[in-house]
């Protein structure tokens, strides 16, 4: 294996580049929809924080007779637009407590 010194030698050594992926998302259009969203009415940030769970729906841990057996990992993080969905609701929540006024705490886990 080469070493490097600094000693003014003429040699130069890179390191390897990898191969460059196509940056081609399909699902980008709506990406930049849900992300352009802008929340201004009380009613639509309602139904937004009704939709979308603060929490994964699918994470469980199975029992049998109070034992439990195994447990399901939340799954949500999976989904290709989970983070715009999360920054979504936050939106919302931020309109609803900044704008509104209203008390939020019915929509946090």
């Amino acid at each position: 294996m080469a070493t490097i010194s600094h000693s003014g030698d003429s040699q130069h050594y890179h390191l390897p580049v990898p191969p460059v992926k196509p940056n081609f998302d399909l699902l980008y259009p709506l990406r930049h929809w849900l992300n352009g969203l802008d929340i201004n009415n009380a009613k639509i940030a309602h139904f937004i924080c009704f939709l979308i769970p603060c929490t994964c729906p699918f994470e469980r841990t199975i029992a049998l007779f109070g034992h439990p057996l195994f447990h399901i990992p939340p799954l949500c993080k999976l989904n290709p637009l989970y983070d715009e969905f999360v920054s979504l609701r936050f939106r919302a929540l931020s309109y609803l407590a900044d704008v509104c006024g209203e008390d939020v705490t019915q929509y946090i886990c």
